[in-house]
């Protein structure tokens, strides 16, 4: 069994530089199994930086990072139709295994968490280990920096 090794980094959204000076960093390391969707590494990352009001969203893989228009867009085919004609999803988050994705050690890729105030967050792949999985996953393992209110209002 592949387990991955995901370290998610909020990389911008709607945060105050007050709340930048204080966290400059701010990221979230992921254990999940290959087995395991795209959708559940959403809901890792979504319990991960404490969100509540959940959001569309979409994962962008093959590229040099977030945003990269080249990358193949794995997000919700219902969705397909009101998005842009410039792109077809390769694949839907629901459906779509880790494993499938065919990630490298050290490559990097996109996470956009609601089309209307733009969390980007970039995940590195720190590791892909063949192991037993014992216990649950995904699990979170390592957090840095405090989690930014998810609406700018909740600021501190």
């Amino acid at each position: 069994m592949n387990i991955y090794t995901l370290e998610v980094f909020i990389i911008s959204g709607p945060v105050s530089e007050k709340f930048v000076k204080k966290n400059p960093i701010i990221s979230r390391t992921i254990e999940i199994r290959g087995d395991q969707t795209l959708e559940e590494l959403h809901n890792a990352i979504f319990k991960a930086f404490n969100r509540f009001d959940n959001h569309l969203y979409e994962f962008q893989i093959g590229g040099k990072g977030p945003n990269d228009p080249k990358a193949r867009r794995y997000g919700f085919p219902a969705y397909q139709d009101e998005a842009d004609d410039d792109f077809k999803l390769a694949g839907d988050v629901k459906q779509t295994a880790i494993d499938a994705l065919n990630l490298k050690q050290d490559q990097s890729f996109g996470y956009w968490l609601d089309f209307g105030d733009d969390w980007w967050h970039q995940i590195n792949v720190v590791a892909i280990e063949k192991k037993t999985s014992k216990g649950r996953y995904p699990k979170i393992i390592k957090k840095v920096g405090k989690s930014p209110p998810q609406y700018t209002d909740l600021d501190e």
